[in-house]
C-alpha cells in the first residue's frame, strides 16, 4: 500500500480528509506502522466515498457494493473460522492465511462504512454448502480447495461488476483496488496448492467457478488465430467476468437462511 498516493488520491475526492482526521497529522499517519495503516486507510477511503455521494449514491452503485459486501463477509468469516480451528492450517501456511484474513476484514470494514445504514448485516454461513463439503474445517485439502474457489470467484465477480461503476470514479477505483488484491490472494492460494497462479481451463472445483474460462475470443477477436499462441495459453492470459447471477449461484449454497 502506497500511503502517499492513497492520501493524494483521497484529497482529490475529499479536500477535507485531513480536517476530518485532524487528531492525526500526516506525519503521524506515515509513522504509524503497518497495523495502524491497515485500519485507518479503509475508514478514510470509505468516508470519502460517503462524502462524494452522500445520500445520493445511485441505487445501482449501492446494489453493487452490497453484492461485494456479501462476498467479503463470506471470505472474512471463512478465514476467521479456519484460523481459529486448531490443527487445521499447518504452521508453515498460517502466515499466508492470517494476512489474507486481515485483508478481507479490511474490505468488510471499507464496504460497511461506505454503505452506512444501507449495509446488510452479516448473514450466517454454512461452509459445508449444505453437506457438499463436510470436511471443510477438518481436512486442510478441502479448506484450501474452497479458499481457491472463493478467491477465484471474487476476482471474476469484481470484474463482472466493474462496468456498473464506470460513472462512479471513486467507487470504481476502490473496487479495482480490492479486485487486484483478491487476484493476489487467488494466485497465492493456487501456488500453495501446487497449481499455476492463474486459472487454467476447468481445473478447479466447484466447476461453476470456472465456467467460461476456456474462452479464446476477446471482443470478437480470435486471439489464437492472430497471435500463434495456443488456445490454452490464450485462455490463461485473460480472466473472464462472472455475472451477478452466476456468482450468487456459487455463493448462495454457503449462506444459511
Amino acid at each position: 500500500m502506497n500511503l502517499q498516493n492513497l492520501f493524494n488520491a483521497l484529497e482529490n475526492v475529499d479536500a477535507e480528509i485531513y480536517e476530518r482526521v485532524k487528531h492525526v497529522s500526516r506525519r503521524q499517519l506515515f509513522s504509524f506502522g503497518k497495523k495502524a495503516a491497515m485500519v485507518a486507510a479503509p475508514l478514510a477511503v470509505a468516508s470519502s466515498i460517503n462524502k462524494a455521494y452522500g445520500q445520493t449514491m445511485p441505487d445501482r452503485t449501492v446494489e453493487v457494493l452490497k453484492f461485494a459486501l456479501l462476498l467479503e463477509y463470506l471470505e472474512d468469516e471463512f478465514y476467521r473460522i479456519g484460523l481459529n480451528t486448531p490443527g487445521l492450517i499447518p504452521d508453515r501456511d498460517r502466515p499466508i492465511f492470517a494476512q489474507i484474513s486481515k485483508h478481507e476484514a479490511s474490505h468488510v470494514t471499507l464496504l460497511r462504512t461506505a454503505l452506512g445504514n444501507a449495509a446488510d448485516p452479516k448473514p450466517n454461513f454454512d461452509f459445508t454448502a449444505r453437506g457438499a463439503f463436510p470436511t471443510v474445517f477438518s481436512n486442510y485439502q478441502t479448506f484450501t480447495t474452497l479458499a481457491q474457489a472463493f478467491e477465484d470467484t471474487g476476482v471474476r465477480a469484481y470484474k463482472g461488476q466493474a462496468p456498473m461503476l464506470m460513472v462512479n470514479d471513486p467507487v470504481l477505483e476502490i473496487a479495482l483496488r480490492i479486485h487486484s488484491v483478491e487476484a493476489r490472494h487467488a494466485a497465492r492460494v493456487r501456488v500453495l496448492r501446487g497449481m499455476k497462479g492463474w486459472i487454467s481451463g476447468m481445473e478447479g472445483f466447484p466447476g461453476a467457478v470456472y465456467s467460461g474460462e476456456q474462452a479464446t475470443n476477446e471482443r470478437e477477436v480470435n486471439v489464437p488465430g492472430i497471435s500463434g499462441v495456443s488456445s490454452m495459453g490464450v485462455s490463461e492470459a485473460f480472466d473472464e467476468p462472472l455475472t451477478k447471477d452466476q456468482v450468487l449461484a456459487i455463493a448462495i449454497p454457503f449462506v444459511r437462511f
